[in-house]
């Protein structure tokens, strides 16, 4: 699972029907430096890929979000799915302290 930022939304005319009552978020990731607090204030944007992900969840716009993507985006659904990811969490908060390197 990547952890990531919703900045946005697509708006479809047409798309498959199991499909429907899904939508479209654009996705920046989140990096490991920026996870601690990433729910209370918003993680800055970096240069980079951010894919657009199904969600049946109900995340909006600014939610940290957690997704799949490849073959385990499809699982929730019955049959073929035109997908690459999905949402798959919607975070209340994150915690997180890098672990301490040790020289050994």
């Amino acid at each position: 699972m990547r952890i990531g930022h919703v900045i946005g939304r697509v708006t479809l005319n047409h798309f498959d029907p199991p499909l429907k009552g899904g939508r479209w978020l654009m996705v920046h990731p989140v990096g490991v430096d920026d996870l601690e607090g990433a729910c209370a204030e918003r993680p800055p944007l970096h240069a980079g890929y951010g894919p657009v992900i199904y969600d049946n969840l109900g995340a909006g716009d600014g939610d940290i979000v957690g997704y799949v993507e490849g073959a385990e985006a499809t699982a929730p659904f019955d049959g073929d799915m035109p997908i690459d990811a999905i949402c798959v969490a919607i975070f209340d908060s994150i915690h997180y302290q890098p672990p301490i390197e040790t020289t050994g």
